[in-house]
């Protein structure tokens, strides 16, 4: 496969989704440390009790990868499964899709976020609140103690980013408007129909998302929050007579 062929020949949300999230990450890699984490600052999803909360993060978290094999994974899916997405449904639906999965995304995970805060909340000791825990000076490298009071603090100063959540929605769209379309894994020799990954995906997710695993910094609920707003728009595409026996027109 010619490579640089396949790229000119991307449509252009696809093509210039790429380019943008490559050319962050590599000039995230020649910043110095206090710039990166002052980019990570403005652009990474914060909590809303965030000092560093601004309500862009809902958008500009997605068009920054942690690493290279997170950059390459989103990229990877990106290319093999937008492009198509994208000459299906036009360049102008597409791109309203794919930002509003990773926009969706960012709300359910802000959403459990403050979900588990809640819970946490009910346990702390006795004087201690949520804003004073938000208005808590810890040293750098430090955390607090109690570990209810380390879990909201912790997810107060959580950053979320990647655009793993738009590119969930994404692999939901291939697999429901061609659940039948055969894909090959790298470790199963045997085609498997697209439906069939996607739910096993979806599947995973959800329980690694109910898995409390300290060391997983994976944002699972992101992943099917971005699932469940790919889901809610293609039905309404459908509903609007856009799909016919299981393709878009």
């Amino acid at each position: 496969m010619n490579i640089g062929s396949s790229f000119r020949s991307l449509p252009p949300v696809t093509k210039n989704l790429l380019i943008i999230n490559v050319i962050i990450w590599l000039a995230l890699q020649f910043f110095p440390a206090s710039t990166k984490t002052t980019f990570m600052d403005i652009c990474a999803l914060h909590y809303p009790l965030s000092e560093n909360f601004n309500p862009a993060q809902v958008v500009t978290y997605m068009f920054v990868q942690e690493n290279f094999f997170h950059l390459f994974f989103n990229m990877f899916a990106l290319f093999m499964f937008g492009n198509i997405i994208e000459r299906v449904v036009s360049s102008r639906r597409f791109l309203f899709y794919y930002i509003s999965c990773g926009i969706g995304a960012a709300l359910i995970q802000l959403g459990v976020f403050a979900f588990m805060i809640h819970n946490a909340a009910g346990q702390l000791p006795e004087g201690v609140t949520v804003d004073a825990i938000v208005n808590m000076s810890v040293p750098a490298g430090m955390a607090p103690a109690h570990p209810d009071v380390f879990r909201i603090w912790n997810l107060i100063n959580t950053e979320v980013i990647g655009a793993s959540g738009a590119v969930f929605g994404i692999l939901l769209a291939f697999g429901y408007m061609f659940p039948k379309a055969p894909l090959y894994l790298f470790f199963i020799p045997v085609p498997i129909q697209a439906r069939w990954i996607v739910i096993g995906y979806g599947a995973l997710e959800l329980l690694q998302s109910f898995n409390n695993n300290p060391g997983d910094n994976v944002a699972h609920v992101a992943h099917l929050g971005g699932m469940a707003i790919g889901f809610l728009i293609l039905l309404y595409w459908k509903k609007k007579g856009l799909f016919n026996h299981g393709g878009i027109y």
